[in-house]
């Protein structure tokens, strides 16, 4: 096989060339989570809260689906690293067909299960039946976002960034146009925004698989004999498991922190809608690194396979300097502008007054986030994603949400709406030890003992 441009491009310039591409179209992505909020906070506050309950188990869901690519991504890379096109072909297949049993599974979830879901979190009748029609059309065309995902994977395997940026890119210009008309013009609501959503994904997944099959000649899929191999699938899980996991404990994490904010703040369903707008903002700052990783992860996976060891570690060095420098440009924006950013969701005074110094305390934990969030992505790149998993269970569940339990309980009870949002500070910070602890000891029993092939590039 010819060597892919993994193996021989200067390492900072393929990054970029891996990368910017994605970070181009995650930028897009956060773009469209937030217009999404932005209109339904046109429509009332209880719409904004009815969407932010459905996002543990829409994040969920997408968890499956980048969890199960994330394995899948790495093994195609590194395949590719080692020359067998063969190998590297049935993961590929094996790969689309966990997208399509996953989908199936969050389809009767989305039929049966959206109104306890909701329900288990608010008693307010207007929320639960909102909730309910938004994650019902999410789940019940999710087949759109799992292929999309798999599909814009086999690219990013092969190092087709590019291909990915545009179809993210026009399914989510899709969303965002057809946003206001099926909110205001159809005067469909939250369901017209979940419609949208579902829309940009299919569109998406149309363009990713067109782009497979005729710009991506190191992956040929072929269905006519297929059949699942156990062995594949065990391969790809055993990485895509934990990083599944890590997004289900994120989805976790998200549902008892909305009954904390909501049984133990002075705001209520307001310190919910000041969470929910935060995550849509932060995921400007977040997806773009996401970008980077999705990106690194490829290059890590293949220089590995291939022994390249110090373009491997060159990547890795510079991995974490770009994620640090984004996570400290969102510090300082949430720290300064945290007013502007949460009138994009046409927040009344008193969302503002509980928001204002939220967003400004919990600006304190990006310093943090970068390095923990580029190391998770060199875990995976190393089939390491149980790392990954750790750090996240610690961060999320270990500390954050015990420490946001104590310090709401306590701020209501001395009229202090703020300390709740020092947990997440609290939980980077964490975050921090255990990373590093993960990556001495990657280090030394994997990448230490590993000798360099050929000449050094």
């Amino acid at each position: 096989m010819k060597e892919n441009k993994m193996g021989v491009m200067p390492v900072n310039k393929l990054i970029i060339n891996m990368s910017l591409p994605m970070i181009i179209s995650m930028l897009v992505q956060a773009l469209y989570n937030i217009v999404d909020s932005v209109f339904v906070a046109m429509v009332n506050q209880e719409s904004l809260t009815a969407v932010s309950l459905s996002f543990p188990a829409q994040n969920l869901m997408i968890g499956f689906a980048t969890g199960t690519a994330v394995g899948v991504n790495a093994l195609i890379s590194r395949a590719l690293g080692e020359k067998n096109g063969e190998r590297a072909n049935r993961i590929a297949e094996n790969g689309v067909f966990l997208a399509l049993l996953t989908s199936v599974a969050f389809f009767l979830f989305g039929i049966f299960g959206s109104r306890l879901f909701i329900s288990s979190q608010t008693d307010v009748p207007y929320i639960i039946d909102e909730g309910e029609k938004y994650l019902r059309i999410c789940c019940g065309a999710c087949f759109g976002i799992f292929f999309e995902i798999m599909y814009e994977r086999l690219l990013q395997s092969t190092g087709r960034t590019f291909y990915t940026m545009i179809t993210q890119g026009v399914g989510a210009i899709a969303n965002i146009i057809l946003d206001p008309v099926f909110i205001f013009v159809f005067k469909l609501g939250v369901s017209g925004a979940a419609i949208a959503t579902v829309t940009g994904q299919i569109i998406a997944f149309i363009l990713a698989v067109y782009f497979n099959h005729r710009k991506n000649p190191e992956i040929r899929l072929n269905f006519k004999k297929f059949k699942p191999n156990g062995r594949l699938i065990g391969e790809i899980y055993k990485i895509g498991v934990p990083s599944v996991l890590m997004v289900a404990i994120g989805s976790v994490m998200t549902y008892f922190m909305n009954k904390i904010l909501i049984v133990y703040t002075l705001g209520k369903e307001l310190s919910v809608n000041v969470f929910g707008a935060f995550f849509k903002l932060n995921s400007f700052i977040c997806m773009p690194i996401f970008g980077l990783n999705n990106g690194v992860i490829p290059i890590i996976a293949y220089n590995y396979g291939a022994r390249y060891k110090s373009r491997m570690l060159k990547t890795i060095k510079l991995s974490v300097i770009y994620a640090e420098a984004f996570s400290v440009f969102g510090a300082i924006l949430f720290f300064a502008l945290p007013n502007v950013l949460l009138g994009f969701f046409s927040a009344t005074p008193q969302m503002l007054e509980i928001g204002i110094p939220a967003l400004r305390i919990i600006s304190l934990s990006f310093l943090f986030a970068g390095m923990n969030i580029a190391l998770s992505a060199v875990f995976q790149a190393f089939g390491k994603s149980v790392f990954s998993m750790i750090m996240s269970f610690i961060r999320q569940l270990v500390i954050l949400i015990p420490a946001a339990y104590i310090l709401a309980r306590y701020g209501l009870s001395i009229g202090n709406n703020d300390l709740v949002w020092w947990s997440y500070t609290i939980a980077e910070i964490s975050a921090v030890f255990s990373s590093v602890v993960f990556f001495a000891v990657l280090n030394k029993k994997t990448i230490k003992p590993l000798n360099e092939a050929g000449e050094n590039r």
